[in-house]
């Protein structure tokens, strides 16, 4: 069916839903489809729209995304209840090369609704966690009522070096204020040749986190991002994520900072 119409979607039943914050959701869809950590799907409901939505976690049978309330769309899918049906085509998009970071020392930094494309990322190693030598996890979220994952964020804690900031905290907030820049130099890399690091987030977040690390004389081939917030029809055919000659959604989201650095837009 793919094959004779790319655009074609297909309808998925939601099982669960899980709310984050006020304005962040995850559905669970089952479906068969494997996507790679990092692939994106295209959501839609009929007569309402279609959007680019990066894919949170996955297993056999179904897959998580984790939807933010920001327009027409999205405020329908919130008002979706278990039982009903979204529509999907994909996974579009290269991921994360995951098989390149067992044996290494992984860093990720994710911002924001940015912790949602690494997730699955970091439940992999959390599960796996003797296939990495080292794995810091650097998270950043506005404010405390920003958070994404709490439950799970606690959960990764027991094995995974992480440290949760928030830009301004509040009265009842104890933990880490401050932007993600703030805590990169207090991150110990042994050894250079064996690191990774992914940054996910706001482009700005993205930009400053990168000079960061290359402070601390991380190769820029050891660097991934993602550019998910470009995407548009998912097969290279609408040119809304077009920069220069590359279309975002054909060789990324995902791209590695030796060619990111000068995807400029």
């Amino acid at each position: 069916m793919m094959k004779n119409n790319p655009y074609l979607p297909v309808s998925a039943p939601i099982t669960k839903i899980t709310k984050e914050t006020d304005i962040d959701y995850t559905f669970r869809l089952a479906c068969d489809i494997k996507p790679q950590n990092g692939q994106f799907l295209e959501v839609s409901i009929p007569r309402v729209g279609e959007a680019p939505i990066s894919i949170s976690d996955f297993g056999d049978g179904y897959i998580d995304m984790t939807i933010r309330r920001v327009g027409k769309l999205t405020n329908d899918i919130h008002e979706l209840k278990v039982g009903d049906k979204l529509f999907i085509r994909g996974p579009y998009g290269n991921g994360f090369p995951l098989e390149q970071y067992k044996g290494k020392h992984l860093i990720i930094a994710a911002g924001g609704t940015g912790l949602a494309p690494v997730k699955s990322i970091i439940n992999y190693f959390y599960k796996n966690i003797d296939e990495l030598k080292r794995f810091d996890l650097l998270i950043g979220f506005k404010s405390p009522k920003d958070v994404l994952f709490e439950d799970e964020i606690n959960k990764w804690k027991e094995k995974i070096n992480v440290t949760l900031t928030v830009d301004k905290g509040d009265e009842n907030w104890e933990g880490n204020t401050g932007l993600i820049t703030k805590y990169v130099p207090d991150i110990k890399i042994d050894n250079m040749k064996d690191t990774e690091v992914i940054i996910v987030g706001p482009p700005i977040m993205m930009k400053f986190t990168s000079m960061e690390f290359l402070k601390l004389n991380v190769p820029e081939k050891k660097i991934w991002v993602s550019f998910e917030r470009k995407m548009s029809c998912g097969i290279g055919k609408c040119g809304h994520c077009k920069i220069d000659e590359t279309y975002v959604c054909l060789e990324g989201p995902v791209f590695n900072y030796t060619k990111a650095k000068d995807l400029i837009d």
